[in-house]
């Protein structure tokens, strides 16, 4: 296979396809190290957890060795989910324009590989995970029955966005239960509240294969909202700045968090605004905007960690 064929069609110029080695090329598209986005999805909230736990307890500081550990949990437990998800969706993958060239349809990485390169990155994210208490360890272990779960809901329910909102959420948990040993109520707000906002960014990126998805009878929220997907967005987004704001409320946050939910809310009222469903780049570029938008709100729970009362 040459060069060209070898790289995946909205994944190209980047990092792998020029400086990594060959040999290992294959495995770090299907692990989607191309694209890092979605570790940073991932990672985020996690990190607001943490940083939600240090404003409750009064530290000055998140734990930094759970932040640690926390991002490199993400980086291996996105590309095992990656991994996972391109093994159940292989035929469908084939199928569409934007995901054929992937390393398992297009014949980059066998079956057979993708099963022993998944195992070999779970026991990875295991090894992670025993670093927290053993609370943590159980609500980390508690996930994989909705990663398990994620890739086949596409088929059944338009409302596929829900079960990786529950999946990419998980650190919302994950963060206060390695602080605490425990689940409180400004945890599972955060969680609730990150949800929200997984259903809205997804749908924007559901939007650059809603076309494929309808051919090959695929459903998503881009297909159910269509042209009501800016109000929709603005539904979602508005319940996640309220539901993470009831979170750090709860948890007896200042005027440092509020300025930090502000702008947050701020960047997804203007995603929203932005949008254009039609514009298949823009929407790919809108939903990777989330990164600043999620580092703009711990950077204000970091400033009230640091600086609130």
């Amino acid at each position: 296979m040459n060069e060209a064929a070898g790289r995946v069609a909205d994944a190209t110029g980047n990092w792998v396809d020029t400086i990594a080695p060959p040999w290992a090329r294959p495995y770090l598209r299907l692990a989607r190290a191309d694209r890092p986005i979605g570790a940073w999805l991932l990672l985020l909230p996690c990190w607001w957890s943490a940083a939600l736990a240090a404003v409750a307890a009064g530290w000055p500081y998140p734990n930094i060795w759970h932040l640690v550990l926390f991002a490199v949990g993400a980086v291996v437990m996105r590309a095992a989910g990656c991994t996972w998800n391109d093994l159940v969706d292989r035929d469908i993958d084939a199928r569409v324009e934007r995901t054929r060239s992937r390393p398992i349809p297009s014949g980059q990485v066998s079956v057979r590989a993708a099963i022993v390169f998944l195992v070999a990155l779970s026991l990875v994210g295991l090894a992670v995970l025993l670093q927290f208490n053993l609370f943590a360890v159980g609500v980390g272990m508690a996930s994989l029955a909705i990663v398990a779960v994620y890739p086949t809901l596409k088929r059944f329910t338009d409302w596929p966005q829900i079960g990786l909102g529950l999946a990419f959420s998980w650190g919302a948990l994950m963060g206060w239960a390695a602080a605490f040993g425990n689940l409180d109520p400004p945890a599972l707000l955060l969680y609730a509240g990150s949800i929200a906002w997984v259903i809205a960014y997804d749908t924007i990126y559901a939007h650059q294969d809603r076309e494929d998805d309808a051919l090959v009878g695929i459903k998503s929220t881009a297909l159910l909202f269509g042209a009501h997907t800016r109000s929709a967005l603005a539904f979602f987004y508005s319940v996640a700045v309220l539901l993470i704001g009831a979170a750090g409320w709860s948890a007896d946050a200042g005027v440092y968090f509020a300025i930090g939910l502000a702008a947050f809310a701020a960047h997804l009222a203007w995603q929203t605004w932005r949008l254009d469903v039609n514009d298949p780049a823009l929407c790919l570029a809108l939903f990777k905007s989330n990164r600043d938008a999620g580092l703009i709100l711990f950077a204000g729970l970091v400033a009230e960690a640091a600086l609130g009362a």
